[in-house]
């Protein structure tokens, strides 16, 4: 059954999934431009906005075969996964409209997010800039740039997963869209420069010309608006007018992040050690891959420990709100925003543990909030270097990752 399907048949669980079109929801044809010109100017507007920012120029699209129409296309290398794993979940490419040239808003002038709600918050040379979730459940990429790196913000709905990956590809410059395809469950994306296709949660393409060449990911947290606005008041932050017609704060996923239910859709099952859907922080990667449950980290709010022979410390804060639990994405339950962080400052180890809304480091007696900005003490100013990791369903992590050990 398609996602489409699936959603005017269950009213329940309306289950658009990464690449249908949610419903109550209208816009502009779903197909896209292939290239989109850098914006003029290189200085940052003022004023309260909406803004449209400076964009890094992108590379022109290829006369190559297109992994999107045919992965086993003549001229192509063998994909990696086999094909017939890369579903067609009903859409059409862009059937989803990825954003570029998006519009942005200082932080301190925004009046429709709500001190819980969910945003996706990135720092990148020196910037940080967040990006709602009630916003990226209706089109899953944001190709921007955040300073001066071409970037794309991604989040796969489907497998609660939010990455940013540089688009310095290959000697080009990329733009990404959705392809209308899923790959267990997990959202594939497609350059629109060589048509190949880039399964978020794999990092790499796994079919067409760029088959085999890896992404850069950059670490991206998921917290509650009121703790990202405090620690960034005059940033910006991405905006409703995005040009489509969408019910923002509306959640097309109602009740699907519940930790028992079935992914939307996996070719293979689920492992059994946890409820598919149980939320986890995951890191290490490839090499030494680990997972801890939310509700188990919520319970102990910061644990340390080494991973892929890095000193890691992870730590929650309960108060955000679920964006995948109730149509109201402002009355979705209450959950926990997570980060993880290098636990060193000033070639010192850190031993942090949680008091009231911050975390205290018992080296310095500093307070670091979950941005892991050292707000007040000796270390007041400075800022944890971020560690890459996951905040996604326990599903999607095992179906890339399948020997992870989960701690706790």
């Amino acid at each position: 059954m398609t996602r489409l399907a699936a959603i005017l048949l269950t009213a329940s669980v309306l289950v658009s999934a990464c690449t249908g079109h949610p419903a109550r929801s209208s816009g502009p044809p779903s197909t896209g431009p292939s290239f989109f010109p850098s914006h003029g100017g290189t200085s940052t507007p003022t004023g309260p906005g909406p803004h449209r920012l400076p964009q890094a120029a992108v590379s022109q699209e290829e006369q190559v075969p297109s992994a999107l129409d045919n992965p086993r296309a003549k001229g192509l290398p063998k994909p990696l996964v086999d094909p017939a794993r890369i579903i067609d979940a009903g859409p059409p490419p862009d059937g989803i409209p990825a954003l570029a040239d998006a519009n942005f808003e200082r932080a301190d002038t925004v009046d429709w997010l709500i001190g819980e709600e969910p945003v996706l918050s990135l720092t990148l040379g020196g910037e940080t800039r967040a990006y709602p979730v009630q916003i990226l459940i209706f089109h899953e990429i944001v190709n921007d740039t955040i300073g001066g790196v071409p970037v794309a913000v991604t989040y796969c709905p489907l497998c609660n997963s939010a990455i940013a990956f540089d688009r310095r590809v290959a000697g080009r410059v990329v733009t990404f869209g959705t392809s209308g395809k899923l790959l267990y469950s997990n959202l594939v994306m497609y350059d629109r420069q060589t048509r190949s296709l880039w399964p978020q949660l794999a990092g790499k393409a796994v079919a067409g010309v760029l088959t085999g060449t890896g992404l850069t990911a950059y670490p991206v947290q998921t917290v509650a608006w009121q703790d990202w606005l405090k620690a960034n008041p005059h940033a910006w932050v991405l905006s409703q007018q995005t040009g489509y017609d969408r019910s923002y704060g509306f959640n097309p996923y109602s009740g699907y992040d519940q930790p028992n239910s079935q992914p939307f859709d996996l070719d293979q099952p689920a492992d059994p050690r946890l409820p598919p859907k149980t939320r986890i922080v995951a890191l290490g990667g490839a090499t030494q891959p680990t997972a801890i449950t939310i509700d188990s980290l919520i319970r102990r709010r910061a644990v340390e420990l080494r991973v892929a022979g890095q000193d890691v410390v992870i730590w929650a804060l309960p108060g955000m709100r679920s964006a995948l639990n109730l149509p109201d994405l402002e009355a979705g339950r209450t959950i926990a925003a997570t980060g993880a962080f290098d636990p060193r400052w000033h070639g010192r180890l850190l031993h942090l543990t949680a008091r009231d809304n911050d975390f205290v480091d018992a080296e310095t007696g500093s307070h670091w909030n979950v941005l892991g900005h050292a707000v007040s003490g000796p270390a007041k100013g400075a800022q944890l270097p971020r560690v890459h990791y996951l905040d996604t369903f326990w599903f999607a992590w095992a179906a890339y990752q399948p020997h992870t050990r989960i701690l706790g």
